[in-house]
């Protein structure tokens, strides 16, 4: 994507929305999103993060993404404001929300004419720099191609660590003051992991002077920091939205989901600094996006919503749980124009309801489908997990009796309405991730996995208006590799860039067993790799809550309040 295509899309909000400014005596930082313009303009955390730094002073930040095309004049990866190759800049930073981003980091420091491993930079090299969920998950798998990560909240170490880096200081000093001084900075050369003869990590060396653990910082207050997109552009995932975060972090607790434990406990927007965003998005678009993974337990939503509907403003959610659609969000959508809404029971059967301590039940889903259909949402869309913990073929089986009831329950709504929609089954296979209470269970084997779907994708296809849709099993399986991964996998991710992205090619040269991270039970004694990342979880609370998941036991939802439970508050 030329970069005047890329200047096309934004709209500029504020005062400056694609900020350019005079390069002279300032630190230069390229803020790259490993994927298209497309995927990386609807992401919040990278505008909010490009909005941060250029909000400095003494920093200018440009964006940059992966191009479009592989066509001759897009090989070299320039900056969308003013074109400059990333080898130019002080700083290259990465924001990293999946694992499935991995590869493509090698991708753009190869295109930036950069050496792909840390050790081999030096003067005049850039520092690169990543941050984002995915690292503070499990930032181990790309250590070896990362000077330094900003783990946790980049509200409040963000600006501590460009206060802190000096472009002309000698580069092994200026990190280990980063290292020393910046909350949640990590510095994998620092550390150096061994390894126990079965293959699982033994220890962590740390050099004299630096943090034997991380602590991720948390901003506590978001009201005092609303994020926002700056820049409203055309051609995007959330074409011409207002994006706005209303919640960080989710009460609920659903065992297979790292947000609800890593964000702990839930933060909420006000509703003031909301309504304030509201007014702003209505002088720009007819369009805002609610971003949170709790936006059904925003205090004041309703309220919020009523606001947008007085300014004509089309709002769509990121996220609702069934058993919190009421009238007044469902109409909420229809006067949005949502054609289609989404309901994630996860599982099919109580029982794995329990065990992922999803907290709905099935008549809430019934009833929910019901309501939204009624109140002229003609689409649903229903998601799915197998593969999950303790999951028995009874439980898969489940998945499409609860189909059939739905469609019971949409097709007697619709027929009230007389126009009859489509319900799409979207089928994800189980990755289990770092820092839940699933952290120690293996992912199901790629044929085991495969034979469930075709099971499933078989007797779904027979219901009609029911269409299936099913997650790329090669790419969950890559997807585990990097979230469940110590250090050694950077050797098989370098591999699969050399390979041009041939994973099998890779495993088969290989001597590493990529099963040893993916599809191996781990003992809950097992020193695991990210747990040098000190969220604040109690290593006990998530073995109890394993012991509880096993049981099929369900623990009441985080009551926002000071208790002793998760070891946060």
């Amino acid at each position: 994507m030329g970069r005047k295509t890329a200047k096309n899309r934004d709209r500029l909000a504020g005062e400056s929305g694609a900020v350019i400014k005079k390069h002279r005596n300032r630190i230069t930082v390229a803020l790259v999103y490993p994927n298209t313009y497309h995927i990386g303009m609807s992401n919040l955390g990278f505008l909010t993060v490009y909005r941060l730094i250029n909000r400095l002073d003494q920093v200018v930040c440009e964006r940059a993404f992966l191009p479009d095309g592989d066509s001759e004049t897009d090989r070299e990866i320039r900056t969308v404001e003013s074109g400059k190759a990333l080898g130019t800049f002080d700083i290259v930073a990465f924001s990293l929300s999946f694992e499935n981003d991995y590869p493509a980091i090698l991708t753009v420091l190869e295109k930036a004419g950069l050496p792909l491993e840390s050790n081999a930079r030096g003067t005049p090299h850039p520092l690169v720099v990543a941050g984002g969920v995915a690292c503070f998950l499990n930032p181990e798998p790309i250590a070896p191609f990362i000077d330094c990560f900003l783990l946790g909240e980049a509200e409040i170490n963000l600006p501590l660590f460009l206060e802190t880096y000096d472009p002309t200081a000698d580069r092994p000093a200026s990190l280990t003051q980063i290292a020393r001084h910046v909350p949640g900075a990590y510095v994998p050369a620092f550390y150096t992991p061994s390894y126990k003869a079965n293959g699982t990590l033994q220890d962590r060396a740390v050099l004299p002077g630096i943090p034997t653990t991380v602590r991720p910082p948390r901003f506590p207050d978001l009201a005092a920091e609303p994020a926002f997109n700056s820049i409203i552009a055309a051609d995007t995932t959330f074409d011409n939205t207002y994006l706005v975060e209303v919640a960080r972090g989710c009460p609920h607790g659903c065992r297979f989901c790292s947000a609800g434990f890593v964000y702990r406990p839930p933060r909420f927007q006000s509703i003031e600094t909301l309504k304030g965003c509201l007014a702003e998005a209505a002088k720009r678009t007819s369009k805002v996006g609610l971003v949170g993974t709790a936006i059904a337990d925003l205090p004041g939503l309703h309220e919020l919503c009523r606001l947008a509907g007085e300014k004509n403003l089309q709002v769509s959610f990121s996220s609702l749980r069934a058993d919190a659609l009421d009238a007044e969000l469902i109409d909420t959508l229809r006067s949005s124009r949502v054609k289609t809404a989404t309901i994630a029971p996860d599982a099919g059967s109580e029982r794995m309801r329990r065990i992922i301590n999803k907290g709905i039940s099935e008549p809430e889903i019934l009833t929910a489908t019901e309501a939204l259909v009624t109140g002229g949402i003609p689409n649903l869309k229903l998601y799915f997990m197998v593969g999950l913990p303790w999951e028995t073929a009874a439980d898969v089986e489940a998945i499409v009796g609860l189909t059939k009831k739905i469609k019971a329950r949409f097709l007697a709504a619709s027929r009230s309405r007389k126009k009859i929609g489509t319900i799409t089954v979207s089928i994800n296979a189980f990755v289990p991730k770092p820092f839940t209470p699933f952290q120690w269970c293996p992912m199901e084997d790629r044929r085991t996995l495969k034979n469930k779907i075709k099971t499933l994708r078989k007797a779904l296809q027979k219901i009609p208006n029911v269409r299936v849709q099913a997650e790329n099993l090669r790419w969950s399986y890559i997807q585990a590799l990097f979230a469940r991964g110590d250090r050694r996998v950077a050797a098989l991710l370098k591999s699969a860039h050399a390979n041009g992205g041939n994973w099998a090619q890779t495993f088969k040269e290989t001597d590493q067993d990529p099963d040893f991270y993916i599809t191996r039970t781990r003992e809950t004694s097992e020193n695991l790799p990210w747990e040098f990342i000190d969220h604040g979880l109690k290593r006990a609370f998530l073995v109890s809550e394993h012991r509880r998941a096993r049981e099929a036991k369900t623990t009441p939802a985080c009551t926002l309040e000071n208790c002793h439970l998760c070891g946060i508050c």
